[in-house]
């Protein structure tokens, strides 16, 4: 599977993104959104099922992201409503071939490459 984000970008306090990962090579399994400040770990911000059935949220973004999916894109979506500077961060998509929804980055098996995320204040 390769997967491919895009959407990233600049946004002032307040505002919104939306991401989107698309996937070429196999149907999407159980996919996921992480991120990644400078120098910092690689943190889980929301999971969600093959059928779009089950979702799951890092606690500090609960109320403010969506992720979603497209099976007939085979892709994968992160709505980001009321951005806050702290959510600026390289945002990475996965997939995983578990039946499971991992919150661990070891828990995936597919990367993309990440896209940009700037949050002014």
């Amino acid at each position: 599977v390769q997967l491919q984000a895009s959407g990233g970008g600049w946004v002032q306090a307040g505002g919104s993104l939306r991401l989107s990962c698309t996937a070429s090579g196999r149907t999407l399994a159980n996919s996921a959104w992480f991120r990644q400040a400078p120098g910092m770990e690689r943190d889980f911000v929301a999971a969600i099922t093959w059928s779009g059935v089950r979702t799951l949220y890092a606690d500090s973004v609960k109320g403010r992201f969506t992720i979603s999916r497209d099976g007939a894109k085979n892709a994968v979506y992160l709505q980001m409503n009321s951005l806050k500077p702290e959510d600026t961060a390289v945002y990475l998509c996965a997939a995983t071939n578990s039946g499971r929804l991992g919150v661990r980055p070891d828990e995936y098996d597919y990367w993309g490459q990440g896209t940009l995320v700037t949050v002014s204040s």
